[in-house]
């Protein structure tokens, strides 16, 4: 189910994104600054406040999102 049936017995699961890190510290730093670029969009459409309420909401989470992304890079970096 959800591609597991094409893993063999005793292969441990490993996320897409953690293939992507494993390619090497020039894919690290890509993914990392393409996440602090829409960041810095996302605090900018936040600063100039021409957003109602629902799409204020909406940045939120996903800036939220974009930082646990970033922590998450760097603790699968680390190990």
């Amino acid at each position: 189910m959800y591609g597991l049936e094409k893993q063999k017995k005793g292969q441990k699961f490993q996320f897409d994104l953690e293939l992507e890190l494993k390619k090497g510290p020039e894919k690290v730093q890509k993914i990392l600054k393409s996440t602090e670029d829409r960041m810095n969009e996302i605090k900018s459409v936040l600063r100039e406040g021409k957003v109602d309420k629902k799409q204020l909401d909406e940045y939120g989470i996903l800036l939220h999102g974009y930082a646990a992304l970033q922590k998450v890079i760097k603790k699968v970096v680390k190990s």
